[in-house]
């Protein structure tokens, strides 16, 4: 591909950054023009062979896949994307239409869907928000610009309210430090501040827990939450949930658990997407679509060892035809050895 654009090179940026253990890994024998063969070959004639597909998009990292957009494009001048779109149906086409998105065009994709038309979505909102690198949240913002024509960050500010309305928009800035030092003299500063700010006065002084929650590195907050227990006896979660509420009480609660544990937060938002009386099917794919090539091998092991299940087994019990061949492709069995 000649040129890529600006917010995908962010995108690759950040996760260069990031101990990547994701399932999804380049291709070694790669052939973008024979990929494009076996895709074109899937939808020719009556039917489309649904496991050429998959078996092609779910062992392709999202770099190879816009190789493979690109060359499709000019092996026979017509866009991959809405080929597929046209031969294909159900979650199926979801989750391949989000494997053929470059991961800030998801994002993006996604946080507009959240926020358009009545009522938002502020727990899909959270969930992207919350737990992006500056870099990723950088390319968010140029996708979300260059597809929509829009400003995210004045976007969130009209969509959401109150306190939460100022923690996106904090978010949105992108200043998080993102050292892996860690300062425990200002880290039991910080606690101090905390319970200042919420067990220790009438009300909760909300701006100082966006200060601190919205940019201290994920390390430091870690030191922050222990200093916390030692100076409030109890957890930091247990304070947001005696001090805040709603959206803003939920922000908080994401951030820490980001903090604490990236690949437990994301295991606790794949069971929720299964668990209960009708799938969410947006959140599982989403879920295992962009932390595919980051960290869902962590995220399975996390899964594991809070439900005494594997997610691929869940899946599999929840889902049914090519949706659930190709999740299971992508998730690559409950262990690392599948």
């Amino acid at each position: 591909m000649a040129e890529v654009a600006e917010y995908v090179m962010k995108y690759r940026m950040a996760r260069e950054a990031m101990e990547l253990v994701g399932t999804i890994l380049e291709w070694a024998d790669f052939d973008a023009e024979a990929d494009c063969e076996t895709l074109k070959g899937a939808m020719r004639g009556i039917g489309t062979d649904e496991d050429e597909i998959t078996e092609v998009l779910a062992n392709r990292t999202n770099t190879q896949r816009q190789l493979i957009k690109h060359t499709f494009t000019s092996c026979y001048g017509k866009d991959l994307t809405e080929e597929l779109k046209e031969e294909l149906r159900g979650n199926f086409e979801e989750v391949v239409m989000a494997l053929l998105d470059p991961p800030p065009v998801y994002d993006a994709k996604t946080l507009r869907r959240a926020m358009k038309g009545l009522g938002t979505d502020e727990k899909t909102i959270i969930e992207i928000m919350c737990t992006r690198m500056n870099q990723e949240i950088e390319g968010i913002k140029e996708a979300y610009a260059e597809v929509f024509e829009r400003d995210l960050a004045e976007d969130l500010e009209n969509e959401t309210s109150g306190d939460f309305k100022y923690l996106m928009v904090s978010i949105a800035n992108a200043g998080r430090d993102e050292s892996d030092e860690v300062d425990e003299d200002a880290a039991t500063e910080d606690a101090q501040e905390l319970f200042d700010a919420g067990e220790d006065r009438w009300g909760t002084d909300e701006s100082c827990f966006n200060r601190i929650l919205a940019t201290r590195n994920f390390e430091q907050l870690r030191c922050v939450f222990d200093k916390y227990n030692e100076v409030a006896g109890c957890d930091i979660e247990d304070s947001i949930r005696d001090e805040t509420s709603g959206n803003l009480q939920d922000g908080y609660l994401a951030i820490v658990a980001r903090a604490r544990s990236v690949g437990e937060y994301f295991a606790e938002r794949a069971y929720d997407a299964i668990h209960g009386p009708a799938t969410d099917d947006d959140q599982l794919i989403r879920v295992i679509v962009t932390r595919s090539e980051i960290d869902l091998k962590r995220i399975k092991a996390a899964f594991f060892v809070k439900y005494e299940k594997g997610l691929a087994t869940f899946v599999e019990e929840d889902t049914s035809g090519d949706y659930k061949k190709m999740l299971v492709a992508l998730v690559k069995g409950d262990t690392d050895d599948e």
